[in-house]
């Protein structure tokens, strides 16, 4: 007897699907039974689709594709239908894909159908769907396990959404997630007691006699419904996955884009038959969590190089400045790669003094960024070199104009153009003076002593890279003990559809605020309450640090933000507490003028008028002279001045220094007994406790230290 006999007589018939033509072809048996002659006929998908009811052909198709994917047997009932949609049998339809004739482009599908035997009086009516009750549960649940991923923002959240997986009918009571690094697998996530008890090993290599590294290497599920099958199929992996309870096991693999990217495993406390709909569904779970995953993987990525690159951008640490305390802030915009063109940079200056530079390059995109990169080292280049603040704009604006490579923006955009603002000063912490040059950037706020704040206008030029050849005056500005001076980009004044004017108003109003620490207007509290006034100028705009990605108010992240905040304390104390109050005197010596160095002799002898040793105060006086007649007759150019005294009594210091605009360096020279000139730096050396030349960047400056001795009977200190 031929099997087609054979098989008909069970009421069984075949079919075959060519996955390439689509083409479905049915024996004389399995024609009869969708409601066709009796006779072997050939249809097209769509005249094979009409056999069959609407809902249940999706569901074989589903489970043809699972087939496919595991090379598995497929297993799906089917209610077959007549013209007019009404129900005349149930078949059971089977089916195992074979490859066609070894062609990689498909497949072919070979399968049985056999009636279903109408079920007894008292259960269920004919024509009733039998997939309807599990397939609304195993609806709902997808939808609702796909939402909350679709929701997971990072890998975390995506493993607390496996964890808490709830499928129906078959819920698992132990999950399990491994990632692939390298050649080992991992878990990198798990939940339920005897999930950690079975992965316990950490990581395991690739080649590893466990199901979950075989569904790495081969891309295929692992189907495990009994302890029996798991000790046959991997004896080396049962030991660690023995447990007192668990009866089956699901291992199916992570695949994004044709790459597997790890593996699931689903652990049951029952026997699971694994059934093609519960093949399917865990199926569909293992996508969606291996999409998820992804997602949140390249999220982390892209977060994780935007910190590193902004980090990298920004002050290595808090600046110690003597008599100064600063804050800053840099807060990305709320969306795209999170890093832009805003920065801020504290410089250690040749002088001894220290530069703040807040700027803003033109963008928000991944250009911006890089060209804020190297604007932010040519601005610490040519302050570190010692030019004044004028200086270092115009250097840094020559210097922009001619990046015309990072113009570029591609064969079919063209030229792409970046300027970028710029506020630029120099602080003397001692003296309390800010010299400020400002390019196209908005001017600094300064909060007073009694909590006013006020906007200190100052001279400004045009933008970085607007005009290569633009010129930026200076400003200078006394900042007196206990005010507090703000620098900040656009983003923190014109954030949340505010112009300039509102914008200063909603600052104005946490600026004058009393602050945490201290309770009162323009406090002194130093560092802390400083932060907490940068903080609640940024919570102004953003909110509270919770709400800044996902709040309410994260539309308002529309502009990156950068502020510096400097306070001079109230009692600058250089040396120790009690110390005296700096004195300081600074003259400018013409080369019209040279009557002007008895003058300048005259005002250091007054500073020094309670010094303790008088031989010190003629040799300061002495030096002075040197020093600025060397200027005067060896340049061409004007002699500036400063002396400085600090310290408490006893064990003060004295500080001058002479600037002039000539870069020719003093040499040392040994001149004979006659000469007239030659002996400034041998006196120098001879005199002073310490002395330098600092180049600078339209000149020079010569300085030198005497260290007070204190009188016998005084402690020092």
């Amino acid at each position: 007897m031929r099997t087609e006999d054979l098989l008909a007589a069970m009421a069984t018939g075949l079919w075959r699907w060519d996955s390439v033509s689509g083409a479905v072809a049915y024996d004389a048996e399995a024609a009869r039974l969708v409601g066709l002659p009796a006779e072997a006929v050939t249809l097209s998908q769509a005249a094979a689709r009409a056999c069959f009811h609407p809902a249940d052909w999706l569901e074989v198709k589903a489970t043809v594709l699972l087939a496919l994917a595991e090379g598995s047997l497929s297993e799906a009932l089917l209610r077959v239908v007549d013209e007019k949609g009404t129900v005349l049998r149930t078949v059971r339809c089977r089916a195992r894909p074979l490859s066609r004739g070894g062609s990689e482009d498909g497949y072919y599908l070979l399968g049985t159908l056999q009636e279903v035997p109408e079920p007894l009086p008292g259960t269920a009516a004919k024509g009733t769907p039998v997939t309807g009750d599990w397939r609304r549960n195993r609806e709902a649940f997808l939808l609702d396990a796909g939402r909350a991923l679709a929701e997971a923002m990072s890998t975390a959240d995506v493993l607390r959404v496996a964890a808490g997986l709830s499928m129906p009918g078959f819920s698992p009571d132990g999950l399990a997630v491994f990632g692939v690094a390298g050649d080992r697998i991992s878990v990198i996530g798990r939940q339920g007691p005897r999930a950690a008890a079975e992965h316990a090993s950490g990581d395991v290599p690739m080649d590893h006699d466990a199901p979950a590294a075989e569904v790495v290497r081969t891309g295929r599920a692992v189907y495990l419904p009994s302890p029996d099958h798991y000790r046959e199929r991997f004896p080396t992996a049962w030991p660690l996955a023995r447990s007192r309870r668990r009866h089956s096991w699901a291992y199916l693999p992570l695949i994004v884009a044709g790459r597997t990217i790890g593996a699931w495993m689903a652990g049951f406390a029952h026997p699971v038959s694994f059934s093609p709909d519960e093949r399917s569904v865990l199926t569909t779970i293992a996508r969606m969590l291996a999409q998820a995953l992804s997602r949140t993987a390249l999220q982390e990525t892209e977060r994780e190089l935007a910190d590193g690159l902004q980090r990298s951008m920004l002050p290595a640490r808090k600046p110690d400045i003597p008599g100064l305390a600063v804050a800053a802030r840099y807060v990305p915009t709320g969306g795209g790669l999170q890093v832009g063109g805003d920065w801020y940079d504290v410089i250690a200056l040749p002088s001894g003094r220290t530069a703040l530079v807040i700027g803003d390059v033109q963008g928000h995109d991944v250009r911006a960024a890089g060209i804020m990169g190297q604007l932010r080292i040519a601005v610490r280049a040519y302050a570190s070199e010692g030019h004044h603040p004028d200086a270092v704009l115009s250097r840094a604006s020559r210097f922009l104009a001619g990046l015309g490579d990072t113009g570029w923006a591609g064969a079919d955009e063209g030229w792409d153009p970046r300027f970028a603002t710029c506020l630029y000063m120099e602080v003397d912490p001692v003296a309390g003076t800010l010299d400020i040059a400002r390019a196209g950037h908005h001017d600094p706020a300064v909060r007073l002593a009694d909590g006013t704040m006020v906007v200190r206008p100052t001279a400004g030029g045009l933008p970085l890279g607007i005009d290569p050849d633009s010129d930026y005056p200076t400003t200078r500005v006394v900042l007196e003990p206990g005010e507090t001076l703000l620098m900040c980009t656009d983003g923190l004044i014109e954030t949340g559809g505010h112009d300039l004017e509102t914008g200063w108003d909603r600052i104005r109003e946490v600026f004058e605020r009393p602050t945490p620490q201290t309770g009162e207007p323009g406090g002194t509290g130093g560092g802390d309450d400083l932060e907490s006034l940068a903080e609640a100028l940024v919570q102004a705009v953003h909110g509270p640090p919770s709400h800044c990605s996902t709040g309410p108010l994260a539309d308002r992240r529309e502009d990156d933000i950068a502020l510096l905040l400097i306070r001079r304390e109230a009692e600058v104390c250089l040396v120790g507490p009690g110390s005296a109050p700096v004195r300081r005197t600074a003259v400018t010596v013409a080369q019209a003028e040279p009557e002007r160095i008895a003058g300048a002799r005259q005002q250091l002898r007054d500073m020094l008028h309670d010094w303790t040793d008088r031989d010190q105060v003629e040799s300061a006086v002495l030096l002075l002279s040197e020093m600025v007649t060397n200027v005067l007759l060896h340049t061409d150019g004007d002699a500036l001045l400063v002396a400085e005294v600090s310290g408490r009594h006893g064990t003060r210091r004295l500080r001058l220094d002479v600037a002039d605009g000539s870069d020719e360096l003093p040499h040392r020279r040994r001149p004979g007994e006659l000469a007239s000139s030659g002996r400034g730096l041998l006196l120098m050396e001879m005199l002073a406790d310490a002395w330098g030349v600092d180049p600078r960047g339209d000149g020079k400056c010569i300085w030198f230290e005497l260290h007070e001795k204190a009188p016998e009977g005084l402690p020092a200190g």
